[in-house]
């Protein structure tokens, strides 16, 4: 059984890590070029389907080049080192009853701390290069993913606190209501936060190409820069199935996972691409936004908002019931109505703060001098 297990796991690896790569490069690529008005690549077999190996043909014949006042040691094992962390963090995702790495107690904060090693490969990455443009972009991975790690870590809290549990497999069980219905709050933080975490436009600001050039990966190229565009691919689908083990439900579907239990990796896939697709929505609709702005919007909005959905959800979950069968039901409309007043009183400070905004006399200024 053990034996079986740890085969399982490591196809789960290896299987979702390509996965990511060969389906959603086109994917993006398609989806966008749609949504612009245009074919997007066609040139491949299948209207463009395998344009992914197209791509992996093109990375393996660059020559590989490595700048003569780089660390060459840190240089080579940055790209090694963001891609392990992208591939060990599926070790604990859910793709069925029963079909996961490893079912950990601690499965969730497992995710989280494998994923910050990122940070860490991103640091390497941009000194080993010895460029001012990679260094820069590494102050900001720091500042980015720090500032966005918190929000994200109170809204899964908020999940833990909910379930009794920081086992993914055991979250997933415990949700007879989707907690995208009961705590819609905390979904809408997380998703924003993967954004960020995944570097994902329009919050792309550590490799913006008009200001970083191509940040920490401008001094890689050949097989060393599709390392990273991989990671990046594998991280994207990660969180898509974090979100969805989170607040989708996981391998729930309406009851379809005990009709026909060997659809339940589908169904995960399926929810994970579409948490993929809404990211690559927001990439096709909204402008990048200022890196100030950025940093702002997360510490002065995003962290009060997912502390206040904390202390809401610590709050529900304290309140007896009767019924251990109606439990789910009572905590979550509960939950439900107050992350209504949550977003209502939201609304009302956001709007006051607008108008005295618009009063600033430095603001009158700009104005009159735009006109």
């Amino acid at each position: 059984v053990n034996l079986f297990a740890d085969v399982v796991g490591v196809l789960v690896l290896v299987v979702a890590g390509i996965m990511a790569v060969i389906v959603f490069t086109p994917m993006e690529r398609k989806v966008i070029a749609r949504m612009q008005d245009r074919p997007g690549p066609n040139r491949t077999w299948g209207y463009g389907a395998i344009q992914a190996f197209a791509d992996a043909i093109k990375m393996l014949t660059k020559e590989d080049i490595t700048p003569s006042n780089a660390d060459k040691r840190l240089h080579l094992l940055a790209p090694i080192l963001v891609v392990i962390p992208s591939l060990l963090v599926f070790a604990v995702l859910p793709f069925g009853p029963r079909l996961v790495g490893q079912d950990l107690n601690v499965g969730v904060l497992y995710f989280v701390a494998i994923g910050a090693v990122h940070v860490m490969a991103v640091l390497i990455a941009a000194w080993g290069s010895n460029n001012k443009f990679a260094l820069l972009s590494g102050f900001r991975v720091v500042n980015q993913l720090i500032a966005y790690e918190i929000p994200m870590v109170l809204c899964i809290l908020a999940v833990i606190l909910f379930t009794g549990t920081m086992s993914t497999q055991g979250i997933v069980e415990v949700q007879a209501i989707p907690y995208f219905v009961v705590m819609p709050v905390a979904a809408i933080i997380f998703l924003i936060s993967s954004l960020a975490e995944t570097n994902r436009s329009p919050v792309d600001l550590i490799e913006a190409d008009s200001e970083m050039v191509a940040g920490y990966m401008v001094e890689y190229s050949g097989m060393k820069f599709a390392m990273f565009f991989i990671a990046e691919y594998v991280n994207m689908f990660a969180a898509g199935i974090l979100f969805s083990t989170l607040f989708l439900g996981g391998w729930k579907f309406f009851g379809l996972e005990n009709l026909a239990p060997v659809l339940t990796p589908f169904i995960v896939f399926f929810k994970a691409t579409f948490v993929i697709f809404l990211m690559l929505w927001f990439r096709a609709t909204y402008p990048r936004v200022r890196y100030d702005q950025l940093v702002a919007f997360a510490w002065k909005f995003l962290v009060p908002l997912a502390l206040a959905n904390l202390l809401l959800a610590g709050l529900v979950v304290k309140i007896p019931t009767d019924s251990e069968l109606l439990r789910p039901i009572i905590h979550g409309g509960i939950m439900l109505a107050g992350n209504v007043v949550l977003v209502i009183v939201t609304a009302i400070i956001l709007n006051r703060a607008a108008r005295r905004l618009s009063h600033a006399p430095a603001l009158k200024q700009i104005v009159a001098a735009e006109r």
